[in-house]
């Protein structure tokens, strides 16, 4: 199966899945590209009242193709662009994790106005394994969903947490058994879809502004 970006909009909610089985879900190069492009045209249909962002299977994203950003920088820099047309959506866009949430995958949920994770989800930021800096607006959003500490203990450890401390930390609002989610879902954007549309737009603008990236983050590496 190829790597790709897969869309469904039902009901006024999109649905963006991340495709790339045999590696977890990793982003390639292209997928990053394209989820920019893909967000801009869900934002310009007026149909469409909120955005989830999930993974193919039951995993949510193992991060970026580890070959590609040794060699260059240009993915990282295609990644960044990528979680900022995520967080700059202006619907509310909820993260809905399975398995592995990791490195970029991680980077992609915090970009979302929420998260709800299953019970197997396992969430890590792992550059440190790998030698390179993890972008300033993600380590920004990090922080500011789970404080300062939680952030650098993941940064600088590497290491995975799994979905009870996640939500204990603020990094995800709602965990499930994994057969409960679909449902969880489908019931929580029937909800946002039938609230007023003009209430989450200034509710999003407001909170974002209430707590805003430095200067320096939000202009990445």
């Amino acid at each position: 199966m190829e790597p790709g970006l897969d869309l469904r909009c039902e009901d006024g909610v999109a649905t963006l899945t991340l495709r790339n089985p045999a590696k977890r879900n990793a982003m390639t190069t292209e997928m990053w590209r394209r989820l920019p492009e893909t967000l801009d045209g869900l934002a310009s249909d007026g149909d469409v009242r909120a955005l989830v962002l999930t993974g193919w299977g039951e995993t949510f994203c193992a991060g970026a193709d580890i070959s590609s950003l040794r060699d260059s920088m240009a993915p990282q820099r295609l990644a960044v662009a990528a979680e900022e047309a995520l967080a700059a959506f202006p619907r509310p866009t909820l993260a809905v994790v399975r398995g592995h949430c990791v490195g970029g995958g991680c980077q992609l949920a915090a970009a979302c106005d929420l998260r709800f994770a299953a019970e197997d989800a396992l969430f890590g930021v792992t550059p440190a394994r790998l030698g390179i800096p993890y972008p300033a607006a993600a380590t920004a959003r990090l922080a500011r969903l789970a404080g300062a500490s939680t952030a650098k203990y993941l940064l600088y450890s590497a290491e995975l947490i799994n979905a009870e401390r996640a939500l204990r930390v603020g990094l995800v609002d709602e965990v499930l058994p994994a057969e409960a989610l679909p449902a969880r879902v489908a019931e929580f954007t029937a909800t946002l879809t039938a609230r007023s549309r003009l209430t989450q737009a200034v509710a999003k603008e407001f909170t974002d502004a209430a707590f805003p990236l430095s200067p320096t983050a939000a202009a990445g590496p």
